[in-house]
């Protein structure tokens, strides 16, 4: 197992997405906003190293924001 605590994987947690052209993205300034297509009650999906490994809920402690995993998702025979 202490080959393991070596390892790094980077996570990242999806709520949405949208597009926009880059004009638009090159005006924005510090504050902006930018919609997503999802609602805070949508599911999220959790992705390490940019792959999809999981699907969860946002979870609101105090004033700390974290996610709760609801499930694993299948891997594809590429990614094993």
């Amino acid at each position: 197992m202490a080959v393991l605590d070596d390892i790094r994987v980077d996570i990242s947690v999806m709520l949405g997405q949208t597009t926009m052209p880059v004009h638009q993205l090159l005006r924005m300034s510090r504050g902006a906003v930018i919609e997503l297509d999802a609602t805070e009650d949508d599911e999220v999906t959790i992705l390490a190293n940019n792959m999809p490994v999981a699907k969860g809920a946002i979870v609101v402690i105090g004033n700390r924001i974290a996610v709760e995993v609801k499930h694993l998702l299948k891997r594809s025979p590429e990614s094993r």
